[in-house]
């Protein structure tokens, strides 16, 4: 899927100094920067932070295009530049291994556990939250191959084009990234394999024990156009070698927060 972008003449105008127009182009690429962040790291407040200062970045660096890759290309090798070059970001990576996770998860499962109030938001909450926080077990270059190969579904070309990498060498960290997230889920994800320990139901207590979900607060899948059950069945009638994939499309998309939004506008505001 390709990523709608803003007309030249608009890009033209951004380039002069025209604030409508840089409003428009920062707003083309806005939510796609932010679903990239968080996906890639997952913390909301890091995603955050980092969203603010790519975009920042595409607007100080917005002179230098020149209309040799479409923009929306262009503006998000900014953000994986960002992504890789931010020592802060490298220094809060939890450090996650598909061995560590598979151990937690089968930490604390309650064979036959009671419903919780709020059932189905906290097991949905917690099938989002776990489908994301899966990806941090890949290394950061096969966590952005497979984002950008099979969460955002970019084709090969473009994302080759985002990461600076040779089509070949892109495509050997996709289908990498893609053997390891299928066989971890398979072996450890009740929605995804048939003779798994863990499922959310059994999951559910140990997670809101720890804190990893909470009554009430949904981050991760408030506004999901699927409920825990319809991601289910949804991912239940697909063929094996797409389970895992569904599942991860399942994770909602999210929009750019207000309050980023907010902060460029005071940034773009005359006088500064």
């Amino acid at each position: 899927m390709t990523i709608a972008d803003v007309s030249p003449a608009v890009i033209r105008a951004a380039q002069d100094g025209d604030r409508q127009a840089v409003e428009a182009v920062l707003l083309s690429v806005q939510d796609r920067i932010y679903n990239l962040a968080r996906r890639v790291l997952v913390n909301p407040e890091d995603a955050g932070e980092a969203t603010q200062e790519i975009l920042i970045r595409i607007l100080t660096k917005l002179s230098t295009f020149r209309g040799e890759s479409a923009f929306s290309t262009w503006a998000h090798r900014i953000a994986i530049r960002h992504i890789l070059g931010a020592k802060k970001l490298r220094d809060r990576d939890p450090g996650l291994t598909f061995e560590i996770f598979a151990a937690d998860l089968e930490t604390g499962l309650v064979a036959d556990p009671p419903d919780a109030p709020d059932q189905a938001l906290l097991l949905n909450e917690l099938r989002v939250s776990c489908t994301m926080a899966m990806l941090l077990c890949l290394s950061m270059d096969l966590r952005l191959a497979y984002v950008l190969g099979d969460v955002f579904e970019l084709d090969q070309s473009e994302a080759s084009q985002i990461l600076e990498l040779a089509p070949a060498t892109y495509r050997k960290r996709l289908s990498r990234a893609r053997a390891e997230v299928i066989a971890f889920t398979s072996r450890h994800c009740g929605l995804v394999g048939e003779n798994t320990k863990c499922s959310c139901r059994k999951r559910l207590p140990a997670a809101l024990e720890a804190g990893r979900v909470q009554p009430g607060s949904y981050p991760n899948s408030a506004g999901s156009r699927l409920s825990y059950s319809d991601a289910r069945n949804e991912i239940g009638t697909v063929v094996e070698d797409l389970k895992t994939f569904k599942l991860q499309q399942a994770v909602p998309h999210r929009n750019c927060p207000a309050d980023i939004r907010t902060e460029l506008t005071r940034i773009l505001s005359p006088g500064r």
